[in-house]
């Protein structure tokens, strides 16, 4: 039996419920399913189908760049780790910012409200660094005791003289290994140091009674702008003398009207580095058959400064020792106003071979000064019981006989070379 359809059939359509007939409707234009996607409510393009669009333009491009798949993988992945990298960078600075302005607000501010925080950020602070608030404040040194020191002062209107007088001392600090010192004390005038006085040295005592007296003529006008100074130092033979401390009296502060005498504790003295002096070069030549011994004064520069002008008269005296007592003597002429005099003037001195070990020769710089004493500017002094670049120039003189070796040497003070040279005939 054949069914009366045609080839190209409508869809079939639900019977109606009996008692009713109906007629079959064509069905409405079915639209193409494109169309259907593409529209929306409104009449707008679907996003999943612009996507669709997107991507498969953006697959088209890659296909068309010349790498392959892996390669682009690569560079892709290249390309986001530096923009994470970047990113990570710019949120660091950021951050660090933020808290250093949060930190300088915070100690610019003072805020009840912040009160407790800064004290639990103290704590943490502390206990990081392992303080505890006895050690975080300040000690307050108790200021050491060096001794005391008692004095006279005495002015002559008439004479225009300045009588110092060094009494004593009592409690001094004890500056040897055995519990004592050698103290003696030197007066001395600011800001030229021009005349210095020392006392005599006591041996073995913190104590000393001294009882000696030092004149100083100064006229009274020109007292107002010094200050008088006592150093109270440790003698010592084979280094440099120690200063336990000192006395500064402003003359300006001082009623000159009536005698002065008093005690005053030592005040320490910061140690400063040494004074230089200046240095000299000496010319060393000796000829052992003619037993002939020629020291040179070649010149001396950087010399300290002993004038109120700022300059110095030097001259250079040579001194022959043996066994700590004078045997020859010489010296050159003065120079004026210089603090680096050239001079290249020779002595001569006949010394036998046997006895070249025990000669010991002393240059001494001093500024030349019309009226009072002359005042050394320094001393150095060589021989076979010198010592460093002194007892080497002796040495390189002797090694090279007829031949002179010159050499330049650092000026010393003259209490410090006296003393090596006193503690050298002590040997014998």
């Amino acid at each position: 039996m054949k069914w009366p359809f045609k080839s190209k059939s409508a869809p079939m359509v639900g019977t109606e419920p009996t008692g009713a007939v109906t007629t079959a409707t064509p069905p409405p234009p079915v639209a193409s399913t494109v169309a259907d996607n593409s529209t929306e409510t409104g009449g707008h393009p679907n996003k999943n189908d612009a996507f669709e669009e997107i991507k498969s333009k953006f697959l088209n491009e890659i296909n068309k760049i010349p790498l392959p798949p892996w390669a682009l993988i690569a560079i892709a992945v290249v390309a986001c780790l530096l923009v994470l990298t970047c990113c990570l960078c710019i949120i660091k600075k950021c951050c660090c910012k933020k808290k250093k302005k949060k930190g300088k607000k915070d100690k610019g501010g003072f805020n009840m409200k912040n009160i407790g925080k800064d004290d639990e950020d103290d704590d943490d602070d502390d206990a990081e660094t392992g303080l505890t608030e006895e050690e975080k404040e300040p000690e307050v040194k108790e200021e050491e005791k060096l001794g005391k020191l008692q004095y006279s002062i005495d002015f002559d209107f008439q004479d225009n003289k300045l009588s110092v007088g060094i009494l004593q001392c009592a409690d001094l600090i004890s500056m040897d290994t055995g519990g004592t010192s050698d103290p003696y004390v030197k007066v001395f005038f600011l800001p030229d140091k021009k005349k210095k006085f020392d006392t005599k040295v006591h041996k073995k005592t913190l104590n000393p009674v001294f009882n000696e007296t030092f004149v100083f003529k100064i006229p009274y006008q020109e007292l107002g702008g010094k200050t008088l100074v006592m150093s109270v130092y440790d003698f010592d033979r084979f280094s440099k003398h120690d200063i336990i401390g000192e006395v500064k009296l402003p003359m300006n502060t001082i009623d000159l009207g009536q005698p002065i005498e008093e005690w005053r504790d030592l005040e320490s003295v910061e140690k400063e580095e040494p004074e230089k002096l200046g240095d000299i070069c000496i010319s060393l030549r000796y000829v052992p058959t003619a037993g002939k011994l020629t020291i040179c004064i070649l010149e001396a520069k950087n010399l300290k400064k002993m004038d109120v002008g700022g300059l110095s008269d030097p001259y250079v005296k040579i001194h022959l020792l043996q066994n700590g007592k004078r045997l020859k003597k010489k010296k050159t002429t003065v120079k004026k106003n210089t603090l680096n005099p050239y001079y290249n003037e020779s002595f001569s001195f006949e010394i036998p071979l046997e006895q070249m070990q025990k000669i010991v020769a002393v240059v001494t710089v001093l500024d030349y000064d019309k009226i009072g004493k002359n005042d050394a500017i320094g001393k150095v002094f060589v021989g076979s019981k010198a010592s460093g670049t002194e007892l080497r120039h002796w040495s390189d003189m002797l090694a090279n006989p007829r031949r002179p070796i010159a050499q330049w040497h650092s000026l010393k003070p003259e209490e410090e070379v006296d003393a090596i040279l006193a503690s050298l005939s002590g040997k014998k």
